[in-house]
């Protein structure tokens, strides 16, 4: 006799650069085992692969996870743990004008990604010609070229993330040609372009939570989290 099927709910995430709906279930005692190798690991390249692995299994629609944001990975994974296990969490923080450790609990719900102002993907290098740019996405936790490199880490980001270059109604895209050549263009610009390209992924949007509080000496105190690596340990 078969052992019964576990039924388990589903929920809808939307994805914050797509503004779209997809449908998700739980992670499970096998996702946590994932997690919990990656962890033991202690590299930040086993932790994310081991993340997109599980958003990707967990998702029941039709998502390409490689073509995600990291930031739109980084929030399905919060909003997975959240429904998957408790949506509050707690976490200890040093102060480091008292010197005091202070407890928090955080609702992961109430985790949002942050948006730019005024986002400008497309960087003119002169009239007429210019560089459109794209987000970092998940598939860079698989490229092992970047992962291993101990230098050079903007620069080679930056190669990953032009989508296309354009010369009046020519458009080049960028998934045509070598990382090499890409790279040889990017010498070539001014120094001016160079830094609105720069800017664009420096401006990137990005987790947000904010604990305000009042430490020992009545003071202010306030710590923002914006990254996956503020959150991990929440599980």
């Amino acid at each position: 006799m078969s052992l019964p099927k576990i039924s388990h709910p589903t929920y809808n995430i939307s994805i914050p650069s797509l503004n779209k709906n997809y449908k998700f279930r739980p992670f499970l005692v096998k996702e946590e085992k994932i997690l919990l190798m990656a962890k033991e690991s202690d590299k930040d390249a086993d932790i994310f692969s081991a993340i997109k692995q599980i958003v990707n299994v967990c998702c029941l629609d039709d998502l390409n996870v490689d073509k995600l944001a990291i930031f739109d990975l980084e929030y399905i994974f919060l909003k997975l743990r959240s429904f998957s296990i408790e949506n509050i969490v707690k976490v200890s923080y040093k102060d480091l004008e008292d010197n005091k450790n202070y407890d928090f609990s955080i609702d992961l719900n109430e985790i949002e990604v942050k948006f730019p102002d005024k986002i400008v993907n497309t960087i003119k290098i002169s009239e007429n010609t210019g560089i459109v740019m794209k987000y970092p996405s998940a598939s860079i936790y698989d490229d092992k070229d970047f992962l291993e490199l101990d230098k050079d880490y903007l620069f080679e980001l930056i190669i990953r993330c032009v989508d296309k270059i354009y010369e009046d109604d020519t458009v080049y895209e960028a998934k045509d040609y070598t990382k090499q050549e890409i790279g040889n263009f990017l010498e070539n610009l001014n120094s001016k372009t160079f830094s609105s390209i720069q800017e664009f992924l420096l401006n990137s949007p990005k987790l947000e939570y904010v604990i305000k509080y009042n430490n020992s000496l009545g003071n202010e105190r306030e710590i923002v989290l914006n990254s996956l690596n503020d959150f991990f340990t929440l599980r």
